[in-house]
């Protein structure tokens, strides 16, 4: 059968992929339909690493915890830590179990070995410190943005003492209730002392921002710029837990988009300081509209993926990650047509397919007997770069 794409079909390597684009992407994002497979990931380092090594990318962004991913990022650059601690403390979602990452981790740390600071690869997560189940407390985040300008300003300047401070927060319990996610009624966001902290974190980030010459001429770029990761995780918590106590229809719409817009501002500011790859589900960076059903409503919100585009441009790009069968998770062969039964028909254990590429047969919906794997859509083929294709994901 002529499928209609075999003159599209590439190898999985750095300069395949980097043809598929006028120009290198400042943020170049592969994604994954499933979490927790490293078959994936080792898919995911082999390319990443030619990346860096070819086409001089020096970020590599994941969806994991953004503030624990400093502890990721200083043993990468500077060597600070071990490697089990921050595979232990480091990743959110319980990504540091997976041995592809641990590779990564030890991979990334041996290439900057040698590198001068200003060449060195650095890692970050950009995700927010948010889980299925609910969302952190906003202490670490609140005090640390608080402590980085104590130490630097008239205090005079900051608009509540640490005590002070210490005091509206309360204890982290008060935050993490875990029934709060289905229950609006048992979440602290919009107590008196929340409104108010809301309030506290939006006159630091705004007197981080007014009084940056100073502050980076009496410490660094880099030391201003995880300061400003502090206001835009304190105020994005706030802002989310504030959702989390709403009792509205549009409750889950709000959070939902609220993680897509803390990945994106997360992500837009790695941007800044050079080319980054991100590597995320799917469903996270993909632009066309997000949509999922929950207790029978749909609901629809702006990915990370979509925001970015819409800013970026062609600065940002976008690969799916597509899969044939993970049997042991009863994804079996897929039917021929499904875009991933039409790339299943290839010869090719893995490869790149150019967005270009048109099919010959009409396309529809995959359908995934696991909850945990999303096939692509065939309707949003036009608004992905490109399709990197794993024939078959074995359990490890």
């Amino acid at each position: 059968m002529d499928i209609g794409i075999t003159d599209s079909v590439h190898p999985v390597e750095a300069g395949a992929v980097m043809k598929l684009f006028p120009a290198r992407p400042r943020l170049l994002a592969l994604g994954e339909p499933t979490h927790g497979e490293d078959t994936l990931l080792d898919l995911r380092n082999e390319l990443f690493r030619q990346l860096v090594e070819e086409e001089g990318y020096r970020t590599i962004a994941i969806e994991s915890d953004c503030l624990m991913g400093l502890a990721v990022d200083d043993y990468v650059a500077s060597g600070t830590g071990t490697l089990d601690d921050v595979m232990a403390h480091g990743f959110s979602h319980g990504f540091g179990a997976s041995a592809a990452n641990r590779e990564l981790v030890r991979w990334m740390r041996a290439f900057n070995r040698d590198l001068p600071a200003a060449e060195r690869l650095r890692f970050a997560g950009f995700d927010g410190p948010l889980e299925i189940t609910g969302a952190a407390a906003p202490r670490e985040a609140l005090m640390a943005l608080h402590g980085f300008l104590a130490a630097r300003l008239d205090p005079r300047l900051l608009p509540r003492t640490a005590d002070e401070l210490d005091r509206l927060l309360g204890t982290d319990a008060g935050w993490i209730h875990p029934a709060a996610m289905m229950d609006p009624a048992l979440s602290a966001g919009r107590s008196p002392e929340a409104r108010e902290l809301r309030l506290v974190a939006d006159d630091l980030v705004a007197l981080l921002d007014e009084r940056s010459p100073e502050l980076i001429a009496g410490t660094s770029r880099a030391e201003w710029d995880r300061a400003r990761l502090y206001g835009r995780t304190a105020t994005g918590l706030l802002r989310y837990h504030f959702w989390t106590a709403d009792p509205s229809p549009g409750r889950m719409t709000r959070l939902l988009g609220l993680r897509g817009s803390m990945m994106a501002d997360n992500l837009l500011a790695i941007a800044e300081r050079g080319p980054a790859l991100v590597f995320a589900h799917n469903s996270h960076l993909q632009r066309d509209l997000s949509t999922i059903r929950m207790g029978g409503t749909s609901l629809e919100w702006w990915s990370a993926g979509a925001r970015l585009s819409a800013l970026l441009g062609e600065e940002y790009a976008f690969l799916a990650t597509a899969l044939g069968t993970m049997r042991h998770r009863g994804v079996d062969t897929p039917p021929p047509d499904t875009v991933e039964g039409l790339l299943y028909a290839l010869p090719e254990d893995r490869c790149v397919v150019a967005a270009g590429a048109r099919p010959a047969v009409p396309l529809v919906p995959r359908v995934s007997p696991w909850f945990g794997y999303a096939p692509l859509d065939p309707a949003h083929r036009a608004a992905y770069d490109g399709i990197v294709f794993l024939k078959d994901v074995p359990e490890h």
